[in-house]
Order: C-alpha cells, then structure tokens, then sequence
C-alpha cells in the first residue's frame, strides 16, 4: 500500500521488540535466558518490565499483575493468548544439538520442517513456552 504522494515512508528493517504479558515472570525469563539463551538488556524496574536481547531483537516480558500488564486484560490461557508464535532466527542452525538442548531442558518440540521466514525456506522447530506462547527456532537454508 503506498502512501497519498504514491510512496511509502518506512522502511522496515525487522523486528525491534515483543512484548509478552506473562503469569510467572521467574519462569519466564528462566526460558528465555537459560534455554533460549537471550540476555536481560535491562530491567525498567518501576514498570516491572523486563527487556530481553534476542540476537538484535527484543522480547519484552511483563507480568500480568504489574502496572503495565494488569491493562491488557485476562492472562494468557488454554482461552486465549497473547501471540500465536514468535520466530527467532538461528544462526548456525544445528538441528541436532538444538533438539539435544531442549530436550536436557524438559522442552516439548515438534521435529525440524522446513519453513518460509524472512530469509526464506530454512530448517523450523516449533515449540511453547512455559505459559504456552509459540516459540519458533528459525535457520536459513
């Protein structure tokens, strides 16, 4: 879609963050850091914002009872939640010692499929987070 003069302004140039509002902020980054490996870049602790570096991108976490998760309604549940997946690109992408590392962290995953991203086809393993987000560990062709 372009714009009133027939170009578009933006460029976008990926994903700068994701927010998640979570129920157990301990767990949460426990998966996040530990088993997916990102780092806390910060945490803006009067808004109990919790933001996560994930290879250049930032997934934020917030729990549902703090002042900025509490305005987004009920937690995430089996009703509903608050993302369907998130893709993280993988780089290199060793299926094999992934599955392994997963596996030693008691993660539930699919098998590797191929699938499209923003690279375009490249091995996908599929899985949840604690709280049950879509996690998807992505590598290029």
């Amino acid at each position: 879609m372009t714009g009133p003069t027939g170009s578009n302004p933006l460029t976008l140039a990926g994903i700068d963050h994701v927010v998640l509002r979570v129920k157990d902020i301990e767990v949460m980054l426990g998966f996040y850091r530990d088993v997916l490996g990102c780092t806390v870049a910060k945490h803006n602790a009067p808004l109990d914002l919790w933001h996560l570096d994930a290879g250049g991108s930032m997934i934020d976490l917030i729990p549902v009872s703090g002042k900025l998760g509490s305005k987004g309604g009920a937690a995430p549940g089996i009703e509903g939640r608050n993302l369907d997946h998130v893709a993280l690109k993988v780089h290199p992408f060793d299926a094999e010692a992934i599955l392994a590392h997963l596996k030693a962290h008691g993660i539930e995953s699919e098998d590797v499929k191929t699938r499209f991203g923003a690279d375009g086809d490249g091995p996908s393993i599929y899985m949840s987070d604690p709280e049950g987000n879509g996690v998807e560990l992505k590598g290029t062709a």
